[in-house]
């Protein structure tokens, strides 16, 4: 199966060291759970705009079910104004593209 790249953004819909507290104890969980270790990035011209990157997700059915758990279990989803918009990439030519 090819390799998935999973890119989380939101725009923070409180105090960021509560948020960031909440959501590096949600990727430490899911390193521990699916060995897929994630990177926290912030928007250079918008602290407000965050961005969650897990990439070379080899099982993407049981990573969306860690993270959709994860995401609950760590109330995530109340940390984002306006929702987490969860995108999903392959590598270019893995998905049928004629790129």
């Amino acid at each position: 199966m090819t390799p998935r790249h999973y890119y989380v953004w939101y725009r923070l819909a409180g105090a960021a060291a509560p948020a960031r507290a909440a959501i590096t104890a949600m990727m430490l969980e899911l390193a521990a759970t699916t060995g897929v270790a994630g990177r926290l990035l912030v928007r250079a011209d918008d602290a407000r705009t965050w961005m969650e990157i897990y990439e070379d997700v080899d099982d993407a059915e049981a990573f969306e079910r860690a993270l959709g758990d994860a995401v609950v279990d760590h109330r995530a989803d109340t940390l984002a104004d306006g929702g987490r918009h969860v995108e999903r990439f392959c590598g270019c030519g893995d998905a049928g593209t004629d790129a």
